[in-house]
């Protein structure tokens, strides 16, 4: 499969992999693995850094219950200095993404990202200097537009606001956010004036509260 798309795009290919798959967990394994999908044109690789149950678990278990082996990432980047290596699993804070990133040539956030999606905001800044931190509020603000798009295309508006439940996480009122926004989502006829109305409430609290982000 990589060599084909090889030969027929120009695009950069990359391949994500666990680290094992069941019994088929050995490090070995994982290096003949490596070896051959990179001798087919893949330079770049992210490597969850849990091995993968097909059988016993569940898919939302196999996020949690594998345990994380770094370790397994950093040899394979040691064997292989030539590839690009970015590490995936478990990273959630910029103190382990500095520490991953003296190690390894990058570092994928996965549910993080969705969980708390203003993590998200400060990772230029934080880590290259440059970027101008937008707050909760004007997110807000500049998706508007787009979920009036959304809704005009009749999809219901609280498959786009459940995924803003986490937006305020960390921050005071971030409960009563999740709350307001799942009770009015899901009413007959519920559109645009539900962020509307929320937005007045987020100004408030963040007068209120001094929260300047």
């Amino acid at each position: 499969c990589v060599a084909a798309m090889r030969d027929a795009v120009n695009l950069p290919i990359t391949v994500k992999t666990r680290i094992g798959v069941d019994k088929h967990d050995s490090y070995d394994e994982l290096v003949e693995f490596i070896s051959c999908v990179a001798d087919r044109g893949c330079k770049v690789f992210i490597l969850h850094a849990r091995k993968a149950w097909l059988t016993g678990i569940s898919p939302k278990e196999n996020r949690r219950i594998p345990p994380l082996s770094y370790d397994t990432v950093y040899r394979i980047k040691q064997d292989f200095p030539n590839l690009t290596l970015i590490v995936n699993g478990g990273v959630n804070s910029f103190e382990e993404i500095t520490r991953q990133l003296h190690l390894l040539d990058g570092v994928m956030i996965g549910r993080t990202a969705y969980e708390h999606p203003y993590f998200l905001a400060k990772i230029d800044k934080h880590f290259f200097g440059t970027g101008v931190i937008a707050t909760r509020y004007e997110v807000i603000r500049e998706f508007l537009p787009y979920i009036s798009l959304q809704l005009q295309q009749g999809i219901p508006i609280h498959r786009i606001t459940r995924h803003l439940l986490g937006l305020f996480k960390g921050v005071p009122g971030a409960k009563a956010w999740r709350c307001l926004l799942r009770e009015n989502s899901y009413g007959p006829g519920a559109g645009i004036e539900i962020l509307e109305n929320l937005l007045k409430w987020v100004g408030k609290l963040q007068t209120d509260l001094g929260i300047c982000n």
